[in-house]
């Protein structure tokens, strides 16, 4: 179950880990490399494809959130790789930012990160107090690292 479909969580915003679709890591290396990171994070849902993930669900109750990870590529990835560079500022990147957007180009996969706040019961849908981004970081990190990728804001075009 998408966590799109539970009253529990509520979507609050979408990253983007762009990559070469040779370099997909199958089910247990990434969900081994995302449980390894931090004790505390539940993975479940996961959908597998001939041995790779074709999405997941990944919840981090210390960090109020959770997130669905789904992999997408082909023209949907190419097509958008273009839009994401124009959107790009690349005179206020770092080095190490600019040597990540150079990888862009030859990026035919993705995975999408889906992440959502747990709804806690008193509190209005508007408020933030309670979720922290950590976790989403965290992720971002691990899967650019597992599959040689570049993770980006596609709200704001950031490089992470």
């Amino acid at each position: 179950m998408s966590l799109f479909e539970s009253s529990e969580y509520q979507w609050r915003e979408t990253y983007f880990v762009l990559f070469d679709e040779t370099s997909r890591p199958d089910a247990e290396a990434l969900k081994s490399a995302l449980e390894s990171v931090r004790e505390k994070y539940d993975v479940s849902e996961v959908r597998e494809e001939e041995g790779e993930v074709a999405s997941m669900t990944l919840i981090s109750p210390y960090d109020f959130s959770a997130m669905d990870i789904s992999y997408v590529h082909g023209e949907d990835v190419t097509s958008q790789v273009d839009e994401l560079l124009s959107q790009v500022n690349t005179s206020d990147l770092t080095d190490e930012e600019k040597q990540k957007v150079s990888l862009i180009p030859g990026f035919n996969a993705r995975f999408d990160i889906y992440h959502f706040e747990k709804m806690m019961i008193d509190s209005a849908p508007e408020e933030d107090e309670f979720l922290d981004p950590g976790a989403l970081l965290i992720v971002l990190e691990q899967l650019a690292k597992l599959c040689n990728g570049v993770g980006v804001d596609p709200q704001s075009g950031a490089i992470m």
